[in-house]
């Protein structure tokens, strides 16, 4: 059985990024019915840039955090880990950095052939330059900038959770094979961000509870939900299970845990980084 929840009702009243004092990130936790929410606010317009990373091999989000000296560290787009490729596009100062299709287990899966298409125009996290200004969007791959605006970084996963749910659009369901590659209405550790009216982003990584390692989590329906509760409009699915972490400030959260409840630490091929402008 899923537990299906409803977080207009479950949920504490959440300040949203416009009620924060300007150029502060907050941190925060939200215990929710079935797991642990681990929630980042960085205001818009604030000092801080939210932008992706990728290493040649895979990191923890600690490594990433070293090297980078960044504030935080939110996990990012799809990879295999058997090659440690990418199955999501990366956008670095306007360089194509990794491509879907050039990972050859991907391309040549003889299952996954009927949704290349898809898989290869999912939903992606960017960040715009409009003159001088940062600007945030989640936009599907194949999407042109707004006019007055260059694509600066992005990086790809999905699927898209708000304005809607698009998990057949973007090829992570087939609803007449039964094919859901996401496990999408199960309960599991998850990754999102989101970009809320104003133009400031929310990072989130939902934990499963140590105490209920095989029955904890949130959906990908609630936690659409649930992004809509911190304010976002727009949000998108990151990659979750073993690989949803979160590093801010010196410490890392883990979202999976095995069946004695510990913590799996995954290292992971790209990352949303936070830094200081």
């Amino acid at each position: 059985m899923v537990l299906w929840l409803n977080f207009r009702f479950s949920t504490p009243s959440i300040p949203t990024v416009t009620s924060l004092t300007p150029k502060t990130i907050r941190y925060f936790e939200r215990t929710l019915p079935q797991s642990i929410a681990h929630i980042l606010l960085i205001p818009a317009n604030s000092k801080f840039l939210v932008t992706p990373a990728l290493s040649q091999k895979v990191a923890t989000v600690e490594e990433f955090a070293q090297k980078h000296r960044a504030v935080a560290i939110l996990n990012a787009g799809f990879f295999d880990p058997a090659n440690q490729k990418t199955t999501s596009y990366v956008v670095i100062q306007r360089k194509l950095v990794a491509d879907p299709k050039e990972n050859e287990r991907l391309v040549n899966n003889f299952n996954l052939k009927p949704y290349l298409s898809q898989i290869f125009n999912r939903a992606e996290f960017r960040r715009y330059l409009c003159g001088k200004t940062n600007r945030y969007a989640i936009a599907l791959h194949s999407q042109s900038p707004p006019a007055g605006c260059q694509l600066a970084d992005s990086i790809g996963a999905g699927p898209s959770l708000l304005p809607e749910l698009t998990l057949a659009k973007e090829g992570f369901v087939d609803n007449t094979s039964k094919r859901d590659a996401l496990g999408s209405n199960q309960p599991n550790a998850r990754t999102a961000v989101g970009i809320t009216r104003d133009g400031g982003v929310v990072l989130v990584m939902v934990a499963q509870k140590p105490s209920a390692p095989a029955n904890s989590g949130i959906s990908l329906p609630a936690l659409a939900d649930f992004m809509k509760t911190l304010g976002a409009n727009q949000a998108m699915n990151l990659d979750g299970g073993s690989s949803s972490s979160l590093y801010y400030n010196g410490k890392t959260f883990y979202g999976k845990v095995d069946l004695e409840g510990n913590p799996i630490r995954r290292p992971v091929k790209s990352v949303l980084l936070v830094q200081e402008n």
